[in-house]
């Protein structure tokens, strides 16, 4: 049977042709910034497949064994089978340590990629209606692979991902009124427990992973197939008008190129760069904390949080509340993803803007919207560098207390100096296009007058570069009216 023949018979039975030749004529964008989000998608794609492989291998189980594999230094060492089974993995798995590698490394891009998708959107305002559901499942996503992150490191139970998992457990216990309930709940009784790892392992395989393969294609497919793409500003372009290639076959091959690219760039780390090597480690003990320890990025600014919070404590009602804990780790990360998750709903309401919008705003064009942006970049970079105060006050050999208050003023002057520098510099930025537009580009070419000056020859901008300098009908807060 030819392939146009089974093509006819499937849609007899099950339907879907008609969607399916609208969508291989749909219309992509040809502008780079667009692939970010693929990586994270392709990266997803990679941690499935190297953990379907480690789940074949490891054992989530906290009973005690004595260790006799191929690593000799721990042989004789009584540990978890969950970590010994991570040691065979890494030495004696045909493939084992590689795979490891991969899951972590590609676990790592696909966290940095929703970071970088995440800020692409917000800056160029594709976060606005009809996108704005789409960005609070974006937000939800980047959410659940942070946790899903912690508790994947947590597994192998070594001595690194065990003092996570005491902060973990010192956090939910400060949650006021139910921390007890839920720490018991999780860690299956008193910390350490012999049932979190076999728990952890059933979230981590099973609880997030079935939420992400439910939400990434709702988020990436589903709505996105159904909502005109974004596009920047250029001649000719509309709201209602979009320029690219098809689906089918441009980019049908331009994705699966970046794919291949994608999975390259994973690879050659995991190859060539060690990361979490748990042997040198050792198996976790309540009572051992290894110098100088950092998790993984995505978490260094919770742990910056903490770092800098002085120990503060209040008694309300007979309750000790431990304001040390809940204040880094509670409310210092539920303001920045409450303030995601809620800021286009700010925007609209603030603007009065209700229009559909596909073209998308170029940073400099709305610099309140940037300036908060970077405000929100170095909110979270601060929080992050803090989480190695100690090992930069022994590189730089100064006092871990002076670095410890200097991230303390820097976390409440740095966000409020990145937005007004930000904002002025956009501003600049905003004059120099409209300068250009009166008095055209600059061509490089000095001529001499008959007064004996010297001039350089401008020539008039382009239609089409024109269309990308003037930002028509751009909406500005009444509040933050440009100052002459």
């Amino acid at each position: 049977m030819k392939a146009s023949g089974l093509a006819k018979a499937m849609d007899e039975r099950v339907g879907g042709g008609a969607w399916v030749n609208k969508a291989m004529r749909k219309v992509f964008p040809d502008h780079w910034t667009f692939l970010l989000g693929e990586i994270a998608l392709y990266a997803f794609l990679i941690v499935l497949l190297t953990g379907v492989f480690l789940t074949f291998f490891f054992k989530p189980s906290m009973t005690e064994v004595v260790y006799d594999g191929s690593y000799v230094p721990l042989r004789g060492v009584v540990m978890s089978e969950a970590y010994a089974s991570s040691l065979e993995i890494s030495f004696d798995v045909r493939g084992g340590l590689l795979m490891r590698q991969l899951h972590h490394w590609s676990t790592l891009v696909f966290l940095a990629a929703i970071c970088v998708h995440m800020l692409r959107n917000f800056f160029t305002g594709a976060f606005r209606k009809p996108r704005d559901l789409n960005w609070l499942i974006g937000v939800l996503l980047f959410t659940l692979v942070l946790l899903n992150g912690l508790f994947g490191y947590s597994l192998p139970d070594d001595a690194l991902s065990g003092a996570g998992l005491r902060i973990l457990h010192a956090v939910i216990l400060s949650i006021p009124l139910v921390g007890t309930h839920t720490a018991m709940f999780l860690f299956g009784g008193e910390y350490p427990s012999d049932d979190i790892i076999s728990r952890l392992f059933s979230i981590h395989t099973l609880l997030i992973p079935g939420l992400l393969l439910a939400l990434i294609p709702l988020h990436a497919v589903v709505l996105t197939w159904r909502q005109t793409h974004t596009q920047f500003r250029a001649k000719g372009l509309s709201n209602r008008v979009v320029r690219g290639a098809p689906f089918f076959p441009a980019f049908l091959a331009k994705t699966t190129a970046f794919f291949l690219f994608t999975f390259a760039v994973v690879s050659l780390l995991a190859t060539l760069f060690q990361i979490n090597p748990i042997w040198l480690y050792g198996p976790a003990r309540p009572s051992v904390v290894s110098s100088g320890s950092q998790p993984d990025w995505y978490m260094g600014f919770l742990e910056g949080a903490l770092r800098i919070m002085p120990g503060w404590e209040m008694t309300v009602f007979g309750h000790t509340l431990t304001l040390s804990l809940i204040i880094p780790a509670l409310i210092a990360p539920g303001l920045l993803f409450t303030g995601l998750a809620v800021y286009p709903m700010l925007e609209r309401r603030f603007t009065r803007d209700t229009r559909v919008h596909n073209l998308l705003d170029r940073p400099r064009d709305v610099p309140w919207r940037t300036g908060l942006g970077v405000a929100g970049i170095v909110y979270y970079g601060i929080l992050w560098a803090a989480g190695g105060n100690d090992v930069l006050a022994a590189a730089f050999g100064v006092s871990l207390y002076a670095t410890t208050w200097f991230f303390r003023v820097a976390l409440f002057a740095g966000p409020v100096l990145g937005y007004l520098i930000t904002y002025r510099i956009c501003l600049g930025l905003q004059d120099r296009d409209r300068h250009t537009v009166t008095h055209g580009v600059e061509t490089g070419v000095i001529v001499r007058g008959a007064d004996g000056g010297y001039a350089e020859i401008d020539r008039p901008v382009t239609e089409e570069e024109a269309a990308l300098l003037l930002a028509p009908g751009a909406v500005e807060p009444r509040e933050l009216e440009r100052r002459p």
